[in-house]
This record gives structure tokens, sequence and C-alpha cells, in this order.
């Protein structure tokens, strides 16, 4: 199973952008949709998607929260036919953050927006070269500018069988903002390849829950633990939702989470789900007992 999976969060479009996206990218599916009742958000449709082989999973909830490109995806693309392809699908209705062209980083590369808000970093990459097809980045702005190394020794000292690839420095006058330290950092958790860099200008948008990264545990332990070293600002706390103190958004959860909160009659589930809606930090024996009445 992947321990991290993507969190994508829209007012009502989660299935319209997964097919859009599916429609993208070779070995990719819809995984699942599933309706959850009586949200603070009202109904909610939770989707499960893969792209090229890499789980995501996203709902509709209403329009709480924005996209910006405090978080991307980054596609390694082989070919610049390829590039091209995906830049004009993306591009349609969408936002461009940095024009179609070639960079001193590589020989074609766009920055764009795409019409449901999600921002994407499309990327020919050497040939041969073995990289992970989708990767998040994470743009460190705003009061989080010149954060990005220290997030990724964070982050790689809490996660299991993670590691620090590279981190790149900007050069003198590289950058405009004093604050601006790191201008790329590769980095590993859990066997899923990470990125992140420094704002250049520092920009004025933040993390924000609209993007954030579930982690599936194994067992009330294994929530305890992340929960207490990703968890920083107590008034995010909700559902299994937690804000650590760079402002990114995480998901802890069982990694049976859909069996927990949708197994047995409509009664047991409502029942779950109501007890769900009251928790801070998740508690799967509460769960258990919700359900038994």
């Amino acid at each position: 199973m992947q321990k991290i999976v993507p969190h994508l969060w829209y007012d009502k479009e989660a299935r319209e952008a997964a097919m859009f996206y599916i429609s993208l990218f070779d070995d990719s599916k819809l995984l699942n949709v599933t309706a959850l009742e009586n949200t603070p958000s009202g109904d909610a449709e939770i989707v499960s998607f893969e792209l090229t082989g890499q789980r995501f999973d996203a709902i509709s909830a209403g329009p709480y929260f924005k996209f910006n490109p405090s978080i991307s995806l980054m596609v390694a693309c082989d070919s610049i036919e390829e590039v091209n392809s995906k830049w004009k699908a993306l591009s349609e209705g969408g936002t461009e953050l940095m024009p179609l062209g070639e960079y001193p980083f590589s020989k074609r590369y766009g920055w764009v927006q795409d019409r449901f808000g999600l921002s994407w970093q499309l990327m020919l990459t050497n040939e041969n070269q073995n990289a992970q097809k989708i990767t998040p980045n994470f743009l460190f702005s705003n009061g989080s500018c010149g954060k990005a190394e220290e997030a990724v020794t964070f982050y790689t000292n809490i996660f299991e069988d993670s590691e620090t690839v590279i981190v790149s420095r900007y050069g003198q006058g590289e950058a405009t903002s004093p604050k601006a330290k790191v201008n790329y950092a590769s980095f590993n958790l859990c066997g899923m390849n990470f990125s992140a860099m420094d704002h250049a200008a520092e920009g004025d948008f933040n993390f924000n829950e609209a993007f954030s990264l579930i982690v599936n545990c194994k067992n009330q332990k294994e929530i305890d633990y992340y929960w207490d070293k990703l968890s920083a600002v107590p008034e995010a706390e909700q559902c299994g939702w937690a804000k650590d103190k760079f402002g990114i958004s995480w998901q802890i959860v069982p990694d049976n989470i859909d069996e927990v909160l949708f197994k047995g009659t409509k009664d047991e589930i409502q029942s779950v789900n109501q007890a769900l809606l009251k928790m801070k930090k998740i508690d799967i024996a509460a769960l258990e007992e919700a359900r038994k009445g």
C-alpha cells in the first residue's frame, strides 16, 4: 500500500477532475467513488484514482479551500511531444504560471494552473532517467519562504525509509528575496519522491487544505506517532486532519479507513461518521465502539 497519498479538495468537481487527469496519463484508472453523507460541508463525494500507477484521492466537499501554486505536481516527460500535448490539455481554461519554453534546467518546461486550479510543472527529463512520473513539489512562500531545507530535514527524520537526495541553493543574485535559500531539493519519504524549493520572490500565497497528504497508518500506535510529530496547529485539528509547523496539511488515518467508515449497515456507517466528526486525532477503538452502538 502507498504510505503517503496526495489528497485534492474540490468544491463539486472531484470526479470530473479525476477523469480528466486519468485521460492524460497512461496506466491510469478510476478506483472508487463513495458518497459521504451529512458532513459539515453537506454530502460529499470521495474519489480515488491512479495516475501512472500512483494513488491519488480527491473530495467534492464545498468551496472552502482553493488551490494555489504552493503545492504542484511535477511531471517527468519523456519527449517534447509529451510536454506539448499535456501543456495543451492542462492550459485549456487554465492559467500560465511560467511559459512553456527552454530553461537552463530543462530544454522543455512549463508551469500551468489547470481549469480546476491545480498546478502542474511539465518538464522534459534526460533520456533513460529513471524518475517517478509525478512528483509533489512544495513551494515555500510568504511566511514559510526560506524554510524548505528545514522542512525536508524535518520530514525525512519523521518517516522511516526516507532520505534527502539533493539540495541545491540559489546563487548570488538568482533570488530577489533575501529569505530564499533553496532553489531545488529532492527527497524521498517511504519510497515516494518529493521536491521542495523556496520562492525566489517570496510570493503572497501559503499552504492550505486544498492539497493535503494522507498518511496511511497500520495501527493506533502509528496514528499516535505521526500525529504527535506533525500536528502543530491545534485549531486545525479535525477528523484526522492536522497541520504542521510549516502550514502543510496531513490526514493521519488507518490504512483501512474505507472499511472503518463504510463497513456495516447504513445506521452503523452513520454512527461511525458522526463519531469521527467529533474527533481530532482518530481513535480506532472509539470508532468501532460507535459502530456497535
